[in-house]
């Protein structure tokens, strides 16, 4: 995502914590004008959400968007579900991991691509507490090494 015009507004840490992210696609989102603005200013939450197909359209549910501190009446509802845009072909693929192969869909970041908000959605399998020990004992190591390196170059 080191493309121009490209502006983080969220990353999912549980995301890649709890799962092992096999592919990730890139989805539009539907919101309302107090949407826009509000994750305009960063006020996105994707800890704990999820994406599900409906028939032939997928949906974000669970993902919190603060309402707008400037916004009036038409405010709209934080949790509420949103439509992610995808192609139909993108659809059905997404559909025959979810069902066929018990993968889980997951929203690992939202951010601003030429102005227009996006999802990166990611085809997840559930890691096991055993490969999140192994995770965290390389990270440590690596983070070691790294440490032993910089004091090696200082001296």
């Amino acid at each position: 995502m080191a493309a121009t015009g490209t502006k983080k507004i969220v990353t999912n840490r549980k995301a890649f914590r709890d799962y092992e992210i096999l592919e990730r696609v890139e989805a539009g989102i539907e919101l309302r004008g107090t949407e826009v603005k509000s994750a305009r200013n960063g006020h996105v939450r994707l800890d704990g959400s999820f994406a599900r197909i409906d028939g032939r359209q997928v949906w974000l549910t669970d993902a919190r968007i603060e309402p707008y501190d400037h916004g009036n009446q038409f405010n709209h509802d934080p949790v509420r579900a949103r439509r992610l845009l995808l192609h139909r072909n993108e659809i059905r693929r997404l559909t025959e991991h979810a069902e066929r192969q018990g993968h889980t869909l997951v929203p690992l970041s939202m951010y601003f691509k030429r102005g227009i908000l996006k999802v990166e959605l990611g085809i997840c399998r559930g890691k096991a507490s055993r490969d999140k020990r192994d995770d965290m004992k390389a990270k440590t190591a690596d983070r070691e090494a790294e440490r032993a390196m910089a004091d090696h170059q200082r001296q």
